[in-house]
């Protein structure tokens, strides 16, 4: 017996191979389909899916043995790698000097072997596909190069797990990163409104005291500063709902008429009682995540009130249209609307649409920025169709994600089974 040579680049090879993750690894539906189909195929008994590692030739698929490792040094995937050509066949290894005496040979009648080097993109055999018998064969040229095109597929399920691994630890660190914003946000506005509510607190003061004794432009510097302080304070809670909208995702959905919850924003968003909010479907009952909905709702409404010039009383048109698989709400205002050239940036966090509100204020660009996340976060979308003088209509839509089995649906009325 012959044991294989170590290739030269065996350490960026061995790299290589654990990059993928899959040494040691469970039995897969993917890989055992494939030794299957190629067994059949080349009408043999044994096929298997091998990686080289270390001083072992760990088999991540077999068909027809059970075994999952066996010694490097026998094994003749080990030859297969170290050679060029595209497949390695052995018809009678009881003839070859390599083979002879090899416990696999004497003791497990490893006969026939063919075997296709599974080759990275980077040119590193990984392993083999390959395909065994008890007794001398030889394969077709069909069969020949069905083993190295499926030796190619092999490597590709490799190549889609390795980009997926990439993604998981992406994600992760975005995950984490995210997590890290939230906190410093979290800090970032409670050392900062502190300091703030003491400065509105001490101008608010000096304004009282100072009636009849200030002139007019030290009062308008006091103005100017009460009004800069309520802006940033404005800034840090929206910097703060936005890190922290992804929490609202954790609530679970409920059953809720549209009604409770129209007649909830009223209550919220009105509490002067200037506004005249118009319903369509509000009888209609929902499976969803009502602290979601209703912050999303919440910005587009007091967006609506802010942004309102005019004398006329602001109206607020909200509808709702139930499809297959989603919901789709739409809400109109009778407000300044939304200049032509900010409409493909509103949703863009820190994008202000140039025009004061009715308190001269700016805004922060970040309330539709925060709603856009939570819209998509629900699996929807959300535009705006809005023109100057107008009025704007926001459309969203937020994917049904309840399960059918849990709740059934009747008239005016949802109950649990």
């Amino acid at each position: 017996m012959i044991p294989p040579k170590l290739p030269n680049n065996e350490k960026q090879r061995q790299i290589a191979v654990e990059k993928y993750e899959l040494l040691d690894t469970l039995p897969e539906e993917s890989y055992d389909n494939i030794t299957s189909l190629m067994s059949y195929i080349c009408e043999t008994p044994i096929s298997l899916i091998t990686l080289l590692d270390g001083d072992r030739n760990f088999i991540k698929s077999h068909h027809g043995i059970s075994m999952s490792e066996s010694p490097r040094e026998i094994s003749f995937c080990g030859h297969a790698i170290n050679s060029d050509d595209p497949l390695t066949i052995i018809e009678d290894s009881r003839k070859d000097e390599r083979f002879f005496d090899n416990p696999l040979v004497s003791k497990h009648d490893a006969i026939f072997y063919a075997g296709a080097p599974l080759i990275d993109s980077n040119g590193y055999k990984l392993g083999t596909l390959c395909v065994y018998d008890t007794k001398p064969r030889k394969l077709t040229d069909q069969q020949q190069q069905a083993l190295i095109s499926m030796s190619k597929q092999v490597v590709s399920l490799f190549e889609h797990r390795y980009q997926n691994l990439k993604l998981l630890e992406t994600q992760e660190r975005l995950q984490m990163r995210n997590e890290d914003l939230t906190k410093f946000a979290g800090v970032v506005s409670h050392d900062l409104k502190s300091p703030l509510a003491n400065i509105i607190s001490i101008t608010e003061l000096i304004e009282y005291d100072g009636k009849g004794k200030l002139d007019e432009e030290t009062l308008q510097y006091l103005q100017y500063l009460k009004s800069s302080s309520y802006s940033l304070r404005d800034y840090i809670d929206g910097i703060l709902k936005f890190y922290k909208s992804d929490d609202l995702l954790k609530n679970k959905s409920e059953n809720i008429s549209f009604d409770e919850i129209i007649t909830e924003l009223k209550k919220i968003t009105d509490t002067e009682g200037h506004v005249t909010f118009e319903c369509t479907n509000c009888k209609e009952y929902l499976i969803v995540n009502k602290s979601a909905l209703m912050q999303i709702l919440i910005n587009l409404i007091t967006n609506a009130i802010k942004y309102h010039k005019g004398f006329d009383g602001v109206v607020i048109q909200i509808d709702l249209k139930e499809k297959d698989d989603f919901y789709e709400f739409s809400v109109t205002d009778n407000g300044d609307g939304i200049p032509k050239e900010y409409l493909n940036k509103i949703f863009d966090l820190f994008s202000v649409v140039g025009v004061a509100d009715k308190d001269g204020n700016m805004g922060t660009g970040i309330g539709l920025a925060t709603v856009k996340k939570i819209v998509t976060n629900l699996g929807g979308e959300i535009k705006v169709f809005s023109k100057e003088g107008e009025g704007s209509t926001f459309i969203f839509t937020i994917a049904k994600l309840f399960q059918e089995n849990e709740y059934e649906l009747q008239p005016h009325t949802i109950q649990k089974k």
